[in-house]
């Protein structure tokens, strides 16, 4: 009479939906994460109570007590600020800059560094206290 015949599918989940959106989130994660230049150097910042450190900055410059300049973890010259400054820029544009000073470096060179963020279309500079 009549017969019952019984196909048998292979239930499955499609991963391709689950994966797709997940190398999304990978790559909004990764282009919007922000890396933070540090200079490199420990310094001996001046005190400084009321000392506020902005939350948008990512790029610091370190000054010592015998007048090196560091920059992206690395020595660069007093003259060369501004060219870093703007390879930096470059990757990652930021709107302020910290210049971590040592509290008995040579206040010229400070100065210095300072013109040369100036020149390279930086007005807002801060100076980094222990404080913050």
């Amino acid at each position: 009479m009549g017969r019952k015949v019984r196909v048998e599918e292979d239930a499955a989940i499609d991963m391709t939906p689950m994966l797709d959106i997940v190398f999304i989130m990978l790559i909004f994660f990764i282009v919007t994460t922000v890396f933070v230049k540090e200079a490199g150097v420990d310094v001996n910042k001046p005190n400084g109570d009321l000392a506020v450190m902005p939350k948008n900055a990512n790029i610091f410059i370190g000054v010592t007590e015998d007048g090196k300049v560091w920059m992206d973890k690395r020595q660069i010259d007093a003259d060369s600020v501004r060219a870093n400054l703007e390879r930096l820029m470059a990757e990652q544009p930021s709107d302020i800059i910290i210049i971590q000073a040592d509290k008995k470096a040579e206040h010229g060179l400070v100065v210095e560094v300072m013109d040369q963020i100036k020149s390279a279309g930086i007005d807002r500079i801060s100076i980094a206290t222990a404080g913050s």
